[in-house]
């Protein structure tokens, strides 16, 4: 039980933080053996974070039900991307995805995006005007964050930006396309649960676990993001590279 409110804390703090929580995950499960027997947990705690998410901006997303209909388009074209790649990267490589070293390597990287963040100018563009290539490029860089240790929201904000997003529409914008990646990322893995079910297979966590760790990440992701967005608003996101850097390159040594 101990484990499992770790691994809800971590999740709420870095799924939004640009630190990646899927890597985070990764090697905190690598160390207790924990996430590599249940990946169905880490699923559940990203459903507790997409609650987070839903609280946050739900103004946002009512407008998209009501005024700015046209995004809802722009979501499902920035979503594909993800979806082929999450696809094709569980079929076929599914081992990559539970991998310490390839997270730690992947750190590295969301560090240096994150520098790259730190000196882009702004600009002036709203998410509602996005053409659909750039949008398609956002949902590139949201298809790689499916790799451990690339940050969802800081390649995303990054995506945004290099299309020329201003700072806190390319963060409305990540977030509102975190919507249905994770919402279909759940979806999919409650239907393996059903099916694990049917079959006699054994869950690794109870039902009344997976309840408990996903309000604890729903309540930590929701002071996770005010901090994302007042650290955005202040042009601070490249400071995280300051965590990730260092705590990748450890890793890949520890891991080694």
């Amino acid at each position: 039980m101990i484990d499992l409110l770790i691994l809800a804390v971590v999740q709420g703090i870095a799924e939004f933080l640009p630190i990646s929580s899927s890597g985070h995950l990764v090697i905190i499960g690598g160390s207790m053996g924990e996430l590599n027997e249940s990946p169905t947990l880490e699923i559940i705690l990203h459903a507790g974070t997409l609650g987070s998410i839903l609280v946050v901006f739900w103004k946002r997303i009512v407008s998209l039900l009501t005024e700015d209909r046209r995004v809802l388009g722009l979501l499902v074209v920035g979503t594909l991307p993800a979806a082929i790649m999450g696809v094709a990267i569980k079929w076929m490589l599914p081992t990559l995805l539970r991998s310490p070293a390839l997270a730690g390597a992947m750190l590295l990287v969301t560090g240096g995006m994150l520098l790259i963040l730190g000196r882009l100018r702004d600009r002036e563009g709203n998410y509602q005007q996005l053409r659909w290539p750039a949008v398609l490029v956002v949902g590139c860089f949201q298809a790689i964050a499916i790799l451990p240790g690339i940050s969802r929201s800081g390649s995303t904000i990054l995506g945004g930006r290099l299309m020329g997003l201003k700072p806190e529409d390319s963060l409305t914008f990540s977030f509102l396309l975190a919507i249905p990646a994770i919402l279909g990322a759940t979806v999919l893995t409650a239907v393996e649960l059903l099916s694990a079910s049917r079959s006699g297979e054994t869950v690794s966590h109870n039902p009344t676990e997976l309840v408990i760790g996903a309000v604890i990440s729903f309540a930590v992701g929701i002071v996770s993001l005010k901090w994302l967005m007042g650290w955005n608003r202040e042009d601070r996101l490249h400071w995280f590279a300051a965590w990730c850097l260092p705590a990748g390159l450890a890793t890949l040594i520890g891991f080694s």
